[in-house]
């Protein structure tokens, strides 16, 4: 046996000593940075969670004792995976736009759930016409010439306006009695024009008479005004499930079919966005939204049967 393997071992020895006195330098070492650098370090499930985040935020306020420890914690998070869109869950997305289309703003001092087109600052004549009338579904021809004569109404006012002079033009109008509307002469659309407190020009009230001679014609020949009208959706409304504003038309086809039979047989101001309006209104067809309060009243009056009165 040589003299060099008689030192071999003694060798090996000595090697391993070192090599077990010698640091891991390794970048990401956590029990390194925790004996040089004494910071806390903690866990995070996941990257994308809220608590995490919010630890790292409301660390990089406290835990700021030196520059170093900083550029440390500035390092550590450029090597942490960035968060994408693509990251983010579905649910997690669908629960915020579902929040913030049923803002709380929707709801009443009373707690009622109401169209998201009523709010807070609604007049209360808008509100009780939402309450009470609109999606109701109505057979009369008085209160149907009402609204359709409304409905005309909005290229010029909205809901608020015309509603507060409802009043007015009931007594102007005899009531939206068709028959009585017919018999209007010069004199008398003169001074309905000439009235300031319902603001309607001429050729919008002589619109209205003109509409009331259409209906008698109509009545002529299908009975009544109602039995015409509600033979487009046969006899049955029409109940959509919107379930946000942005899904409720202005027209649809049924109401262009309407409106060209309208302008075919003499009436005016009859199109398809204001025979629509007049469809929403009578209840032909109920556009509440679903989580409104209003839609399943609406819809349990729609459900129940009806024949036509001739």
């Amino acid at each position: 046996m040589y003299k060099g393997d008689e030192k071999r071992p003694v060798r090996e020895k000595s090697r391993s000593a070192r090599e077990r006195e010698k640091p891991n330098h390794g970048f990401l070492s956590t029990l390194h940075l925790k004996k040089v650098y004494p910071i806390s370090i903690q866990k995070s499930s996941s990257p994308l969670s809220p608590s995490s985040s919010s630890q790292n935020s409301n660390s990089s306020l406290t835990d700021s004792a030196t520059p170093l420890d900083q550029k440390i914690k500035l390092a550590l998070r450029r090597i942490a995976p960035p968060v994408t869109r693509e990251d983010v869950p579905v649910l997690v997305v669908a629960k915020s736009i579902e929040q913030h289309i049923h803002a709380p703003d929707s709801f009443d001092e009373e707690g009622l759930r109401r169209c998201y087109w009523i709010t807070k600052s609604s007049d209360r004549t808008y509100v009780q016409f939402h309450d009470e009338c609109w999606g109701v579904p109505v057979f009369d021809d008085n209160q149907l010439f009402e609204l359709l004569a409304m409905s005309g109404m909005l290229m010029d006012y909205n809901w608020t306006e015309i509603l507060k002079k409802r009043e007015l033009l009931r007594e102007a109008f005899s009531g939206f009695d068709p028959n009585k509307v017919a018999k209007m002469g010069e004199e008398e659309i003169m001074e309905i024009a000439s009235d300031r407190a319902l603001i309607l020009t001429e050729s919008r009230a002589r619109c209205i008479v003109d509409n009331a001679k259409c209906i008698i014609q109509v009545a002529r020949e299908f009975g009544s005004f109602s039995s015409y009208m509600w033979n487009y959706v046969n006899y049955k409304p029409v109940i959509n499930r919107y379930r946000y504003p942005r899904n409720v038309p202005l027209r649809t086809p049924k109401a262009e079919v309407m409106s060209r039979d309208l302008l075919k047989r003499g009436f005016r101001f009859v199109g398809p966005v204001i025979v629509y309006s007049f469809m929403q209104a009578c209840g032909m067809t109920i556009d509440h939204l679903v989580d409104c309060f209003r839609f399943h009243e609406c819809a349990s009056l729609a459900e129940r049967p009806w024949r036509p009165i001739v």
